[in-house]
């Protein structure tokens, strides 16, 4: 079994983060800026979007490119915490 400070995710690797929020004009660019900052070499084309079912929510899938656990734990962090976002997976 490994250590707690073992990480499962062997680094650099594409990693797939679920951000959902309120369907807003600005929600999936503001996201993308947000990324930006931990993965600069982030795009739009490595996202996706899908709408919920009565088009409240938005659900945006980006692929960034892990480089340690503290990028990802700084990402999730600032994803979480940003007013915009519901659930970060």
């Amino acid at each position: 079994m490994p250590l707690p400070s073992e990480s499962l995710i062997e680094y650099p690797s594409d990693f797939p983060i679920k951000i959902m929020g309120v369907m807003q004009d600005d929600f999936a660019q503001t996201m993308v800026e947000l990324v930006q900052r931990h993965d600069p070499d982030f795009h739009a084309g490595k996202m996706t979007m899908r709408p919920s079912s009565k088009g409240n929510y938005l659900a945006l899938t980006v692929t960034v490119c892990a480089t340690s656990r503290e990028q990802l734990d700084n990402l999730y962090r600032e994803l979480s915490s940003h007013a915009m976002v519901k659930v970060v997976l």
